[in-house]
């Protein structure tokens, strides 16, 4: 015992002198942390990275009270991942410059698309709304070679990732085709109703990091989506989810697939939204509802879903860099000026917005009847959870949870292993990006660094990146899953 306690005591001294830049280290601390000069820094890296994983894993606890049944919908397909740059040379597309477009028409519109996000290092996600030539490139993409067929949609993605823990009861709301239905974990319910006789696919063009396509050069690994899915784009299997609630009784209700409506077109989304929010606030008030963010690129469409529709009915939203900063461009919030992130988002920045959503859109105002009262927000290097005091519990927790599972999902292993990964996360930071603001600090031995903004709570971590990531596809999802099933509502019924 005290030798355990000596060691750990030895380590938290070395990381100590190791963030001061202390020159000469105690002999007896060297074993620990090698010694010090350019011969040895990736050795010193790489154990402070064993330090954040050796914490996460003693500081993460499931809370007291956990989810038994929890009902996910409405979006589900067959993912066909494959990589972009090997895809697109087959479909004799030559490199060039790079263009965004909300809707892609063509191959062309796919191409530039494509090298847009992949000389950002980002993820997007696209309707192409030409049924046949989809499908030629559909049949091409799957005849690739090293092509392969996932379990696809943010609905199917959360359920299996929901549906690894033992006690929880999964039940999977969306249009699930005979090939998806095989590839589900046996522990999740599909509906009958929400079974139909053909696939949805997705095609998903993975880019790795430093990959160069003509003149792009991807900064990191990412990946392009695109598909032409009128069955989730019309989110045609709503009602059947929320029918399904009844006799399911879950105690949580996860809704995603809301960002497929906005390649319908603005007469047909704008109907389709006023039905979805009327199908929702079906669901009984005392069931908490987790609304998945995702690539969208109309400013009106999310607009109507953050002010006017969804946003005021759900507790918690889960989302990423891109979705935050469209987020907050589509309502004037805090930053909406910057065209787009440079590099790694800014911690201020980032808080700032997240204060925004909650105060503007959530119960942070005292005066709201909205019922938003958590905001999980992930990129590449860090996570932050934001939660209105009083409403949730084990925040810590469930963002160190969502960062853990990036980590080791992403190097396709069960455990995070600090030797194949890297500490890109800020050690210092500012809770703020404009006065009054503080300047925190990352402490790799205990990492969540926790700040207060009036009645807000934020709780931050670092991510452990995959230097050699296996698959992109799906983190997002199963960040915010891992960061719910650690997540405790208060006041919740048993």
């Amino acid at each position: 015992m005290w030798r355990k306690a000596s060691v750990a005591a030895l380590l938290a001294l070395a990381v100590g002198y190791f963030y001061h830049g202390c020159p000469e280290l105690p002999e007896q601390l060297l074993q620990y942390i090698g010694p010090t000069g350019d011969q040895s820094s990736q050795q010193s890296q790489r154990r402070l990275e064993q330090v954040i994983s050796d914490a996460w894993d003693s500081l993460i606890k499931l809370p007291t009270r956990q989810w038994g049944r929890v009902a996910v919908g409405v979006n589900a397909c067959v993912d066909v991942v494959v990589s972009g740059v090997g895809l697109l040379q087959a479909l004799a597309v030559d490199p060039g410059s790079g263009l965004d477009h909300e809707v892609l028409n063509s191959k062309e519109d796919l191409r530039e698309a494509f090298i847009h996000f992949m000389e950002r290092g980002a993820a997007a996600e696209r309707f192409f709304s030409d049924k046949e030539v989809f499908r030629w490139i559909a049949r091409a993409a799957a005849e690739y070679p090293g092509a392969k067929l996932y379990v696809g949609g943010n609905a199917a993605l959360m359920s299996q990732k929901l549906a690894t823990y033992p006690d929880i009861m999964v039940l999977l709301c969306g249009p699930v085709g005979p090939k998806l239905h095989e590839m589900l974990d046996e522990q999740i319910v599909v509906p009958p109703g929400s079974l139909q006789e053909t696939d949805e696919y997705h095609l998903i063009l993975e880019y790795k990091a430093g990959e160069q396509w003509g003149l792009t050069r991807a900064p990191q690994a990412n990946r392009f989506i695109f598909s032409h899915d009128v069955a989730n784009g019309e989110m045609s299997t709503l009602e059947t989810f929320v029918a399904s609630l009844e006799e399911f009784q879950p105690d949580l209700v996860v809704l995603s697939g809301l960002h497929m409506m906005e390649g319908q077109g603005r007469e047909l989304w704008e109907e389709r939204l006023k039905e979805a929010v009327a199908a929702i606030s079906d669901i009984r008030h005392d069931i908490p509802i987790h609304l998945e963010l995702a690539s969208m690129t109309d400013k009106d469409y999310m607009n109507s879903i953050m002010q006017e529709q969804v946003m005021p009915i759900v507790s918690s939203i889960g989302l990423n860099e891109q979705e935050l900063l469209f987020l907050s461009q589509a309502g004037d919030g805090p930053h909406a000026q910057l065209p787009a992130w440079n590099g790694v988002p800014d911690v201020g920045q980032v808080s700032d917005i997240l204060l925004w959503i909650l105060e503007r859109h959530g119960r942070a105002d005292p005066s709201s009847e909205a019922d938003l009262t958590r905001v999980h927000f992930h990129t590449l290097a860090y996570h932050v959870l934001a939660t209105v005091d009083g409403h949730w519990a084990n925040q810590a927790a469930a963002v160190m949870a969502g960062a853990r599972v990036a980590s080791s999902q992403a190097c396709g292993s069960a455990v995070v292993d600090a030797a194949k990964v890297v500490l890109k996360a800020p050690r210092s930071f500012r809770d703020s990006h404009s006065e009054p603001r503080a300047e925190l600090s990352l402490d790799p031995a205990a990492p969540v660094t926790v700040w207060r903004r009036g009645n807000v709570t934020f709780h931050m971590t670092p991510v452990l990146v995959c230097k050699e990531p296996l698959r992109t596809v799906g983190l997002g999802d199963a960040i915010s899953a891992e960061g719910l099933v650690y997540s405790e509502l208060k006041g919740r019924r048993p």
